[in-house]
Parts: structure tokens; sequence; C-alpha cells
């Protein structure tokens, strides 16, 4: 990295080069088209866009500019903590203190008034107690059950994925969108119809 005698300019210049890690995390989810697993990047692009498209069906009303912002930087975390999979619940037993340590780092990496901006913006989509918290999970949740869906029951089948496991995702999904979570529970039966995925335990 280039020096720079700017203090303020150089740990932005610096967050954004440590930022671009998070296009080598591979996540669980497929691409669409099933040609390989998408990375956070990727992932973080598509649901931020989905918050400006989907926006109308959040049950209370939302700014879409904030929950595509709080979607961009949330899972800046898994740089250091990784991506753990929905389904694995070993590995979720130490995720909050995993993530919670690689956000004092990655964005402790700003000045202190961005850190402080972004820290709290991630603290709130965790907590889930905004509209816009809400409806950022709900789009979360329901991303990598379309791709899951698109590619013939993806890695519901590899991992082996029941419907009362996906279904147990509703709540998360119903909680910024009653709509959104009515689809979902269509596209569950609908995939269980069509042999993506196993009925039950």
């Amino acid at each position: 990295m280039m020096p720079c005698s700017d203090s303020r300019l150089s740990a932005q210049i610096a967050f954004i080069v440590e930022i671009d890690k998070l296009k080598t995390i591979l996540r669980q989810t497929l691409l669409m088209d099933a040609s390989r697993r998408e990375n956070d990047a990727e992932h973080s692009w598509h649901i931020a866009t989905m918050a400006f498209v989907l926006a109308e069906y959040a049950d209370d009303p939302v700014d879409a500019g904030r929950v595509a912002k709080m979607l961009l930087i949330h899972d800046v975390v898994e740089i250091d903590a990784g991506d753990t999979f929905i389904h694995d619940e070993a590995g979720h037993a130490d995720k909050e203190a995993r993530e919670q340590a690689a956000a004092a780092r990655l964005y402790g990496l700003l000045p202190e008034d961005q850190a402080a901006e972004l820290t709290d913006l991630w603290r709130e989509f965790e907590a889930r107690h905004s509209a816009d918290a809400r409806f950022a999970h709900s789009l979360d949740r329901l991303q990598p059950i379309l791709h899951n869906f698109e590619t013939g029951g993806g890695t519901w089948k590899q991992h082996k994925v029941t419907a009362d496991q996906v279904e147990k995702l509703l709540p998360r999904i119903e909680g910024g969108s009653r709509r959104l979570a009515d689809y979902t529970r269509a596209l569950i039966a609908e995939a269980v119809a069509r042999g993506y995925l196993t009925p039950r335990r």
C-alpha cells in the first residue's frame, strides 16, 4: 500500500484493502447457475440489491439505503470469523465471540467516527431491534433459500437439510416481512414437491 501523510485517509484505505479479503470467504451456497460456491462479497452485494427491490414488502417503513448499507457491512466480520453454515449447530456455539473479536479488529481499522458508525450498524443488525435490522435479516435468510431452490436443492442435498430445518428460518424472515415469509413457505413446499428438499427428519 502506498504511504500517505493523511492519517484519516490512510486508515480508510487500509480498511478498503482489508475488506477485499471478503471476496475469498466462500459460503456454502452455490451460485444460481450452480457453477461454484458464492463468496461473501457476492452475497453482500446481492442482498443489498434485494433491499432496494423488495423494500415495499417490509412490514414497517424502512430506509432501503440504510438497510443496504447494513447488509453490505454485516459480513465483514467473516474475514476473521469465517462463514458459519446456518445449519451447523456446533459452529454456532462460539460464533458470537468470534464475530465480536472480528468486529473490534476490522471496523477498528477505520477512523474513530466511522469505526463507531459501522460497529453500531453491525450491532443493530445482530440485535434486530429496529425495523431496518429486522428487514435486513429477512433478506439475509431469504437469499440462500432462493439459491438452493434455483439450483435444484444445491447444498440442501449436499448437507441432507430437511424441510423442518429450513422452516426454522421462517421466524427470522417473518420478523421483517410477513409477505416474504409467506412466499418462502410456498417455496419450501414446492421444493419438497420437486424433491429438492427432504420432507422431515
